[in-house]
């Protein structure tokens, strides 16, 4: 897709699916447990490698302009790149830009640029959890959209929807929702879990088809006014005991590969 024929003609909307693991997104959505995402992703997911393996690290790459790499070898080019000499991924169809990051770029472009967080690098109380939210005009994070929150994704589209309400017909939109359900702890996600045996594959793939049962609802008000180019996609993964492992922040295949998916909502979208 030329970028370049997007940007300044569509919304942009990029989800991530905080913690969420290739493997696990690709077995709920084989077995049918993903509807709304499969509606929207004919062609299953995509194999990925993220730039970073916890939330700091691979969103501060993402609004550079390095998405998830794919799997295959190669030089991929990218969809977005800040203009500096000798990139080897900047390619015809990549919209180029001159700011030091993706969101200061596409407000330069005319875009209204809009956080909703999840996770507590999003958490305004500490001067860290203020970096990647401070990059946008707008920005939004409360416990109800946090971790702790079963209804987290939920309280966000809440949010999301007074954003969309709020803007000028012709004003164009980017918006970022960093979804946390798969994020630990997520154990409440599934019936009969308990907090005592804490979070597991099981629960993790709960939160999905619980992220799965609102995504359509985000999907069609990002559709209403214009068409909307989307991006949805995990920043890294988890272990769950993997080799010994538990958790994040490690090399192990579980977190560097990621599930991702673009696509293009058609105006007036229908879930």
């Amino acid at each position: 897709m030329n970028m370049n024929d997007v940007v300044g003609t569509h919304d942009i909307l990029f989800v991530t699916l905080d913690t969420l693991r290739y493997d696990v997104a690709v077995e709920e959505l084989a077995a049918g447990r993903l509807p709304n995402v499969a509606r929207v992703l004919p062609n299953g997911w995509e194999e990925r490698h993220t730039p970073g393996s916890f939330t700091l690290a691979a969103h501060a790459a993402f609004f550079a302009g390095f998405l998830p790499t794919p799997a295959a070898p190669g030089r991929h080019p990218r969809l977005f790149a800040a203009r500096f000499g000798g990139s080897e991924t900047t390619a015809e169809h990549t919209w180029v830009f001159d700011e030091p990051d993706l969101v200061a770029g596409l407000r330069a472009a005319g875009y209204r640029t809009v956080c909703v967080g999840g996770v507590g690098f999003f958490n305004p109380e500490s001067r860290l959890g203020q970096v990647l939210p401070g990059m946008f005009d707008e920005a939004h994070w409360s416990p109800s959209t946090g971790v702790t929150d079963r209804d987290a994704f939920g309280n966000q589209l809440d949010v999301a929807k007074h954003v969309v309400g709020d803007l000028a017909d012709d004003q164009r939109l980017f918006l970022f929702v960093n979804v946390p359900a798969l994020h630990q702890p997520n154990w409440f996600h599934l019936d009969g879990a308990t907090k005592e045996a804490g979070d597991s594959r099981e629960t993790h793939a709960a939160a999905l088809r619980a992220v799965d049962k609102d995504i359509g609802r985000l999907f069609e008000l990002m559709a209403t006014r214009r068409p909307c180019f989307t991006i949805v996609c995990s920043d890294h993964g988890t272990a769950y005991g993997e080799d010994g492992h538990v958790g994040h922040r490690i090399g192990h295949d579980v977190v560097w590969t990621v599930p991702y998916a673009d696509f293009v909502l058609p105006k007036g979208y229908q879930a």
